[in-house]
């Protein structure tokens, strides 16, 4: 991920944060949408479960300039994720539904370079959450571009 990306990631983030909970509301929606059974893996307070989601993905747009510094805490996350039913082929599902979130939430200004710096910061995340879970990549960043 280049320096170029890693702003636009943290640009478009910015609006997405303003409607929080809204956007991990849609997010949540599109996911169960691609893969009902996930909402399973679901059974506590959605809102508190949105405002998790939007806090890691602070953390982690935040720190895209220094990878060494969140990369452990993204590899725990992974790790931790074992624990609660996520296998390897969900990231990818994951990867899908929050692309079309930020297409559905931003509309045109997430343009084809938006979407492809967030490819591409996702890719980098799940394959450092994958590889410490279950020593594998993730699925291909191609698949996230439904």
């Amino acid at each position: 991920m280049d320096p170029q990306q890693a702003a636009l990631v943290q640009r478009t983030f910015e609006r997405a944060a303003r409607i929080g909970p809204h956007f991990s509301a849609t997010f949540y929606n599109e996911l169960f949408l691609i893969e009902p059974p996930l909402k399973r893996m679901f059974s506590g307070d959605m809102i508190r479960q949105g405002e998790q989601l939007m806090m890691f993905l602070a953390y982690i747009v935040q720190g895209l300039d220094r990878l060494d510094a969140i990369l452990p805490a993204v590899r725990e996350l992974g790790v931790r994720h074992v624990g609660y039913g996520v296998e390897a082929r969900h990231y990818a599902i994951v990867g899908t539904a929050l692309m079309r979130t930020f297409r559905h939430e931003l509309g045109p200004d997430f343009t084809p370079e938006a979407r492809l710096a967030w490819t591409t910061a996702y890719k980098l995340m799940s394959d450092a959450m994958c590889e410490a879970a279950y020593g594998v990549s993730a699925s291909p960043a191609a698949s996230l571009q439904r």
